[in-house]
């Protein structure tokens, strides 16, 4: 966190699944309410709903939640709030797409509204872990984001992006008859996930109500351990990282050594997001790039970093 981290800044994660027939008029009204109250963030609109984060001050932020409760299709949201930097995003960005978030089923795709697990609030999973309950926690996040924090004993999927859910099935298909869990940052890919597990026929789904965030704003450094990977400029997140609690779960994708670093790859046309600790980034005169090489989608093949500094 760097040094305009202080209280005054502040940033809210809200999304709400509700039909809209006019998503082009709900962008433009977002766009003047945020320029208005000088917010920074993204805001994604679809016919399905909105899903957004935006940074401002604490004062502002507030004014924004009142002017978007006006609005009766946008009550009874569960914002969540976090300490902000004044920094975290770098401008504001609203767009209206086909899904508020993507999983691309098609015809087949979930409405949250018709289906979707039961939401389960952080207490109730508290409780659960405590008292020793038989359950299943899936991370419906993607790799790159559960490297630096999960809970104890929950299933990883090798996710890359939230649509390749269909692919990971198999993995998990064994859980069919037992109480599974969906986990995810702030709880909007959960809605989809869970309701795509209960047409496949997983029997008794529940979501983390809120969220990962949710969860560690109640009860920080337990049950999930490390940080939380965040889309913003802060980048990872945690409540109380100087409890001698907190555990580093992220390990360097080079050396395997402990670290919570993230850099982007500096290859121009990868720029992947990794662990890098600071030594093998200070051994490589700041410089990181792909352990093993960067692997190009368009190609499907690696490239080194030999050939990088031939396309520099």
């Amino acid at each position: 966190m760097n040094n305009m981290a202080n209280m005054d800044w502040q940033i809210i994660l809200f999304y709400k699944y509700v039909r809209l027939a006019d998503p082009e008029a709900v962008k433009k009204l977002q766009m003047e309410v945020c320029e208005k109250l000088n917010l920074k963030g993204r805001c994604i609109i679809a016919h399905e709903g909105i899903n957004a984060t935006f940074e401002g001050t604490k004062e502002n932020i507030q004014e924004y939640v009142k002017e978007l409760e006006k609005d009766e299709r946008f009550s009874k949201i569960h914002f969540k709030y976090s300490v902000g930097t004044g920094d975290a995003f770098p401008k504001l960005s609203v767009k209206v797409r086909k899904e508020i978030v993507s999983l691309h089923l098609g015809t087949c795709d979930i409405d949250p509204n018709q289906i979707t697990g039961a939401h389960l609030k952080p207490e109730e999973l508290h409780e659960w872990i405590k008292g020793g309950r038989e359950f299943y926690i899936v991370d419906m996040r993607n790799v790159y984001e559960h490297k630096v924090g999960h809970f104890k004993n929950s299933i990883l999927p090798p996710i890359e992006n939230f649509r390749d859910l269909p692919k990971i099935i198999e993995q998990i298909k064994h859980l069919k008859k037992k109480t599974v869990l969906t986990v995810c940052t702030g709880g909007v890919r959960c809605e989809k996930a869970s309701g795509f597990l209960i047409t496949l026929g997983f029997a008794d789904v529940y979501q983390l109500d809120g969220g990962i965030v949710s969860y560690m704003e109640k009860y920080p450094n337990e049950d999930f351990r490390g940080k939380l990977y965040v889309f913003d400029g802060r980048v990872t997140m945690g409540f109380i990282t100087d409890d001698p609690k907190h555990l580093v779960v992220g390990k360097c994708d080079n050396c395997c050594g402990s670290s919570e670093n993230y850099v982007n790859c500096a290859n121009p046309v990868c720029h992947r997001h990794f662990i890098n600790c600071e030594k093998c980034l200070n051994n490589n005169a700041g410089k990181a790039f792909c352990p093993g090489g960067c692997v190009l989608s368009r190609h499907g093949r690696r490239i080194s970093s030999f050939e990088v500094n031939l396309i520099e």
